[in-house]
């Protein structure tokens, strides 16, 4: 895993702009802490951050390739877990390898197939190649989007890179944010919209598409799509070929040049993930090692609930000693949280959730220290069906994004945006916005001819989760662990898992009347039948009262500061009333992250020198 930026410019000589192009590429140095590389040419500069993890001795970027007066360049972010098939068959097309790197094949595949070149692709990508020959960019994102990519264009530049901290580094893109980034800014449901960028004309490459930028404009192409098709496979041969694909994806996902261990929080995603990885690892003599959080007096202070039903340790324990693994526990205390609250908004460029990244993160600052690749469990819910909603025939037929209506039933929740003040109230309808946000989503689902009106809502559901939920989990993972210098890797991304899953129907996903029914059924063979039956349980969170005072305190700080910039766009005297309530239940992360996002958005506007207009 790398940090990746570049600036295409016809009419300036880039030769003579190394300062700015290592500026940008400064800005990533977390995402790449073991070597940095800038390329310059006349009208392509590029710049790379290297994590190694394949072929650490070669394999460094930005790589340039000539043939005959052309010259061919890359720099490139992610894994291409199929590139030792891809070389063996560009090998039998005459190319020639100087190294065992995966973005050595992948420049070679671009030379063979040109933008078709991420139609042979397995992985998670985001890279940019400067064809001389064409003169153009050609920019490209993996299927899901695991690996993020901005641009930005201005004028006869283009900029690009893996955050937006490095097209800001640049002198022509500026810290701006308009009406439809406040929407987004102040919207506290977890929403995606894709493409967008948070800052004013900068975007995001979205997930499944290409682009190439030449001097006649940005030529944008859907490499990858849902397809819905008629499941014709039983259930047996489905639960068989559902464990097929999860073992071979696993086991691709393991290749690397450094230690690998695997997020276990004793759920089933992450549980049968663990198992399968552990069953490769004992292949080869090795005891796989794995890492889950916890938070300090969580015994204590723990109160179950929908989300979170019941402390992870046990059933951590329960699967790690089933399946042999090395099983590490990582404690996050009050102070820590409380020490780290800005790091999310940093990773991100702009506010994001509270003590669920924050804990996140230091869960992978501590793993850094022993392995620098980690397997995790995204995109199992979203793709078997694993939150209430799915199963809920009110929730389907709510027009809206199903997880905003089960959210809406949480008290606290229904009044979530009240925090604002009128102005931004006014001058923001969040009604509309979303409104709007999920008629473009439910235009794009890939309808099935035929499919009787529940099943059409379900798919629908399916759709909206895979688009515009899931992403957020991504674009969380991707950033907090690069922040950590450590890459995660999210095998339920595998785009065939992905599309296969897709069209199986409802009833087989929920087969034995339990969420993900056929997930667990594919992992009846490694896991232990009390863990594989595990209800549902979200992410942990601290409940430590000491965390929900010092939150608060950190607020009036912001309330009874008049220079605070955030305060213009606050229901001040209403957050007072709440900040100052002993007696509120302010432990729940629906109701916390409020005064979390006050707090980041306070320090965001001032520390990134935001332009609101």
């Amino acid at each position: 895993m790398c940090g990746i930026v570049g600036w295409i410019d016809w009419e300036k000589d880039l030769n003579q702009e190394k300062q700015i192009i290592e500026k940008m590429n400064s800005t990533l140095r977390h995402r790449g802490p073991d070597a940095e590389g800038i390329w310059l040419s006349t009208r392509a500069a590029f710049g790379h951050r290297r994590l190694s993890v394949i072929d650490p001795e070669c394999g460094l970027q930005p790589m340039v390739y000539k043939a005959a007066d052309y010259t061919y360049a890359i720099t490139f972010n992610g894994e291409i877990y199929n590139y030792q098939e891809l070389q063996r068959e560009l090998k039998t097309l005459g190319h020639t390898f100087s190294t065992q790197s995966d973005t050595e094949v992948l420049l070679h595949s671009y030379l063979e197939w040109k933008e078709d070149c991420v139609s042979h692709l397995n992985g998670i990508f985001a890279f940019g190649i400067w064809d001389d020959r064409q003169q153009h960019l050609f920019l490209a994102r993996d299927h899901m989007g695991v690996k993020p990519l901005f641009y930005a264009q201005r004028g006869s530049a283009v900029l690009f890179g893996s955050e937006p901290k490095a097209l800001l580094a640049h002198p022509l893109v500026k810290a701006k944010i308009d009406k439809e980034g406040l929407a987004e800014l102040f919207n506290v449901f977890p929403l995606h919209t894709p493409g967008f960028g948070m800052f004013h004309d900068v975007y995001e490459v979205r997930p499944g598409y290409s682009a190439i930028f030449n001097q006649s404009g940005k030529h944008m192409t859907q490499y990858w799509s849902l397809h819905s098709a008629p499941h014709t496979d039983d259930l047996k041969s489905t639960t068989e070929h559902i464990r097929a694909l999860l073992k071979d994806t696993v086991k691709r996902q393991l290749i690397a040049d450094v230690p690998i261990v695997t997020l276990l929080s004793g759920g089933l995603d992450s549980s049968g993930l663990t198992a399968l990885a552990a069953k490769e690892f004992q292949r080869e003599g090795k005891q796989l090692h794995t890492y889950s959080v916890d938070f300090e007096d969580s015994k204590q202070y723990f109160v179950s609930s929908a989300i979170h039903e019941s402390l992870d340790a046990p059933w951590v324990k329960r699967v790690s000693e089933h399946v042999g693994t090395q099983h590490h526990i990582i404690t996050v205390d009050t102070a820590e949280l409380l020490e780290n609250i800005l790091a999310p908004m940093y990773a991100h460029d702009y506010p994001a959730f509270g003590q669920i990244e924050t804990s996140m993160y230091r869960l992978f600052k501590a793993i850094k220290q022993d392995a620098t690749v980690a397997l995790s469990g995204e995109s199992a819910d979203e793709i078997f069906g694993g939150y209430s909603w799915f199963g809920s025939e009110d929730l389907l037929q709510i027009s809206t994004f199903p997880w905003i209506a089960a959210f809406g039933k949480i008290e606290v929740a229904q009044t979530i945006l009240s925090w604002l003040s009128p102005e931004v109230l006014e001058q923001i309808n969040f009604k509309e916005y979303i409104a709007q946000r999920y008629q473009e989503a439910v235009a794009e689902v890939p309808r099935l001819k035929g499919e009787n009106a529940l099943a059409a809502k379900q798919r629908e559901s399916f759709y909206l989760n895979l688009t515009r939920f899931l992403p957020v989990l991504l674009d969380r993972k991707d950033r907090l662990s690069m922040a950590a210098g450590f890459e995660v890797r999210v095998p339920f991304c595998d785009y065939r898992l992905v599309e296969y899953a897709w069209n199986v129907p409802w009833e087989m996903k929920f087969v034995d009347n339990i969420e993900k029914g056929i997930l667990r059924r594919a992992f009846a063979d490694v896991l232990p039948e009390d863990a594989r039956n595990r209800r549902k349980s979200g992410y942990p969170t601290s409940q430590h009262p000491d965390y929900v005072k010092g939150v608060k305190g950190l607020v009036l700080e912001i309330l009874n500061d008049p220079n605070a910039p955030v305060q213009p766009f606050l229901n001040v005297p209403m957050i007072k009333d709440i900040v100052g309530d002993t007696a509120s239940k302010l432990t729940h992360v629906f109701n916390i992250n409020p005064l979390e996002r006050i707090i980041q958005i306070n320090s965001w506007l001032k520390d990134y020198h935001v332009e609101i207009g």
